[in-house]
């Protein structure tokens, strides 16, 4: 084999390695699905685990936590959403999460850099602990529930298609 030859495939196996180690250490994907008024509304997004750490409680007031890991969160509507008094137009937005006092968070619905929404959350305990993080979209009571749990934290926010 010639030197050239050697190189590239030195080269090849390098570059295979990497991209395996990459894939590797990329965390599962999770996608949580609700339909409303027949439509499909869909939050893709990364599952990381806490191993031993507390991550939500890392989180310092006024700054933005991108909700997972990996590639960004994203939420995707078909059809026009309320949260309260907030109005969400149909469309596809990424989600970031803002820890806005000691004990209060938003939801935020972003579009590049521009925030076309800031839902509030609520907070509560859960019972037992969750290691990995979960995004959950229900119906109840005829309305959609946005739901985010990670270690002894749930935050969330109800909506309704407009």
């Amino acid at each position: 084999m010639s030197h050239r030859a050697l190189t590239l495939t030195s080269f090849l196996a390098v570059s295979l390695g990497l991209a395996a180690t990459a894939t590797a250490q990329m965390n599962p994907r999770g996608e949580a699905k609700v339909t409303l008024a027949g439509k499909p509304i869909v939050v893709d997004y990364g599952r990381p685990s806490l191993k031993g750490r507390d991550m939500l409680g890392q989180a310092v007031v006024g700054q933005e936590w991108r909700m997972g890991a990996d590639t960004a969160t994203t939420l995707t509507t078909p059809v026009g959403l309320s949260f309260g008094a907030i109005q969400v137009p149909a469309g596809e937005y990424v989600l970031r999460a803002k820890k806005v006092s000691a004990a209060d968070w938003a939801l935020l619905l972003k579009r590049g850099d521009d925030i076309a929404a800031e839902v509030p959350l609520k907070a509560g305990p859960l019972d037992k602990s969750v290691e990995v993080f979960t995004i959950d979209l229900a119906e109840e009571q005829g309305q959609g529930v946005f739901r985010l749990s990670w270690g002894n934290l749930a935050l969330s926010a109800p909506f309704a298609v407009k």
